[in-house]
């Protein structure tokens, strides 16, 4: 007899040998059940004919074939011992886990409150979540036959596969046959699936919503099932589906009215034709991702002028695009309610296109522009002419955009523009100009320049001048600025700075630390000074002394030492919820007194590579602290 498994495919009793041992699981997501048997009653020797040894000795049940087990389980109506009756062994299991609902003989009988005895499924609330070696098809159907009585199965995400006895067909088929509650399906990196298992999600799960393939062996006849047998559809996520074409999306298109996000991502197969069905015929699209496709001028054409109802759109690595493709995307006047625009790495995107796209999207909030090396200082300016209603700019490796630009586009936004992002972009530097001649942009409040080499201190001072409502900073990676550098930006930022962050700016000092306590210690709530390797106690204590609302301070690899750590013990008004000591040689266990202290506030600890504080240190702070999550 084949040993018993648990709701997770683990062999409970090698064999089929019982003896006195019960079947149960511990885990809070068992979804299969046996309590304990009683001990046999037997007196006398237990012999049948010649055999001698009990484990010799098969039941009359096992002997039954599989098709009149199938006959007697299917007439087992109550979830709960349908779900015992699997767990006697893996047979048994897979046995139960192919019955379809509609197979289930009702045989249904009445309490005495006149109430009907016969369970039903539930509304999928339960979630389930399989990776790499847990995935395999007997947990598949232990799920399937054990969340059917205990609310139903809601969510299913699949992500790698055992290499031995991975999930295959069966597995998906049985939770398609258990399972019809199932709202939401994710398949990663599942290579044994294919067609047929997501046929059967088709004709057995008619309330999916969410379907997401990635690096998938589907074609475009599941696509078509889906469409069929899955009418509520909203969001289909397709990645690296190298056999997912045009005739799949475009059943998805006329069948699936409720469809709101779609994301395809390397698809050799998809073009244009299989974009403008969706665009086109799918009129409750909000949200449309396209990446490294092969689609021409003619699909962002149709987006124009059939996307009336996108708010989120998303275009990244599209070679086959040209400027004319995104000029008429926004001159088309379909775009009205786009909120948020992402395009990646797409040549097509120049001055003129950028200037339609301002002009088309009245009510565009975001926009982030990444890798689009033709957009230059003039595309930037009409664009910010054009976009009234834009809050968010992000600009990452535009590297023809120069501080001209910037500056630009900053006194033409004036008074809706919030944050500005500028990443790994080369062409701005250091110009000599005179900032009177342009309007201060008063509504901006965040600004993040990372890795920008060649921006130094007069482009800081400049942008202090004309944005002077600054709140948030940051400063990642410039590791070229100066204390005099930054002081004028500190000065001119008249709102009070909340956050500020200065990771890798390695050559500041003291001095500055000092002066931006002193100007915004009433208002900094976050400082991260992590890689400013002149950073020492004094910095701290200016820090002590002036900072009113700091709750989250990172000093890692400074100059800090015990005595810095125990002035900021001392500070009556500090109440840090989050220290960052990483990396910092000078900090040993002369400062666990002083952390324990800190610690009646602290959540977060950061203590790694602090070498000098010692192996029992760490186990007293860990101990103690027990408030506080410590990285050590």
């Amino acid at each position: 007899m084949p040993g018993r498994v648990n709701n997770n495919g683990d062999e409970l009793y090698p064999g089929g040998s019982r003896g006195g041992s019960r079947l149960h699981n511990n885990s809070s997501n068992a979804d299969v059940y046996c309590p304990p048997k009683k001990r046999a009653r037997i007196s006398s020797p237990f012999i049948i004919g010649d055999l001698e040894h009990e484990e010799d000795y098969k039941s009359s049940i096992e002997i039954l074939p599989d098709e009149c087990l199938f006959e007697i389980f299917r007439r087992v109506e109550c979830g709960k011992e349908r779900s015992l009756c699997a767990s006697v062994s893996k047979r048994w299991l897979m046995l139960v886990s192919s019955i379809c609902k509609d197979e289930i003989e009702s045989v249904v009988e009445t309490n005495s409150s006149g109430v009907s005895g016969e369970d039903f499924e539930g509304d999928g609330f339960l979630t389930r979540r399989l990776e790499g070696k847990k995935a395999t098809d007997v947990r598949l159907a232990a799920i399937a036959v054990g969340t059917g009585c205990r609310g139903g199965l809601g969510n299913l995400s699949i992500r790698g596969s055992n290499s031995e006895r991975g999930v295959t067909d069966h597995g998906i088929s049985a939770i398609a046959r258990g399972c019809p509650s199932l709202r939401s399906l994710s398949l990663w990196n599942v290579p044994s699936v294919g067609d047929k298992g997501l046929c059967e999600i088709a004709k057995g799960c008619h309330m999916l919503e969410k379907l997401d393939l990635c690096h998938s062996q589907i074609t475009n006849k599941a696509l078509n099932a889906i469409a069929e047998g899955c009418p509520d559809l909203t969001t289909l996520n397709i990645e690296s589906c190298s056999m997912i074409g045009n005739e799949g999306l475009q059943a998805i298109a006329k069948s699936c009215p409720k469809l709101q996000s779609i994301s395809i991502r390397d698809c050799p197969l998809v073009g244009d034709h299989g974009v403008a069905s969706l665009l086109s015929l799918a009129s409750n699209l909000t949200r449309v991702k396209l990446q490294h496709l092969n689609i021409t001028d003619f699909s962002l054409a149709v987006i124009g002028h059939y996307g009336k109802a996108i708010t989120n759109l998303v275009l990244s690595r599209l070679p086959n695009v040209n400027e004319r493709g995104f000029w008429v995307m926004g001159v088309a006047q379909g775009l009205q309610n786009l909120v948020s625009l992402t395009i990646t790495s797409c040549l097509g995107v120049t001055d003129a296109s950028m200037e339609a796209i301002g002009k088309g999207c009245p009510n565009l909030k975001q926009m982030y522009l990444r890798r689009c090396c033709f957009v230059s200082d003039s595309g930037l300016v009409a664009f910010a002419k054009a976009a009234g209603s834009l809050e968010n700019l992000q600009l990452e490796e535009c590297n023809r955009v120069t501080q001209y630009g910037i500056i630009g586009a900053l006194s033409n936004f004036k008074t809706k523009l919030k944050s500005l992002t500028l990443v790994k972009c080369v062409g701005v530097t250091d110009i000599d100009v005179e900032v009177s001649m342009f309007s201060p942009c008063e509504s901006l409040q965040s600004i993040t320049i990372q890795n920008c080499p060649g921006l130094g201190s007069a482009s800081l001072a400049m942008i202090g001048k004309l944005c002077p409502q600054l709140q948030h900073v940051d400063l990642t990676g410039l590791n070229h600025i100066t204390d005099a550098g930054l002081l004028p930006l500190l000065e001119n930022c008249e709102a009070g700075l909340v956050n500020v962050n200065l990771k890798g700016c390695s050559n500041l000092t003291d001095n500055i630390v000092s002066a931006l306590a002193r100007l915004h210690g009433g208002t900094l709530k976050v400082l991260n000074l992590d890689g400013c390797c002149y950073v020492t106690d004094a910095s701290l204590v200016a820090i002590a002394d002036d900072c009113l609302l700091l709750d989250d301070l990172d000093v890692s690899k400074s100059a800090i030492t015990d005595a810095g750590i125990a002035v900021l013990s001392d500070a009556k008004q500090l109440n840090l919820r989050v220290l960052s000591l990483s990396g910092c040689p000078y900090v040993s266990n002369k400062s666990v007194p002083f952390l324990m202290k800190l610690g009646q506030t602290l959540l977060g600890l950061n203590i790694k590579n602090s070498n000098a504080i010692g192996y029992n240190a760490i186990r007293f702070l860990v101990g103690k602290l027990w408030r506080c999550d410590i990285l050590v």
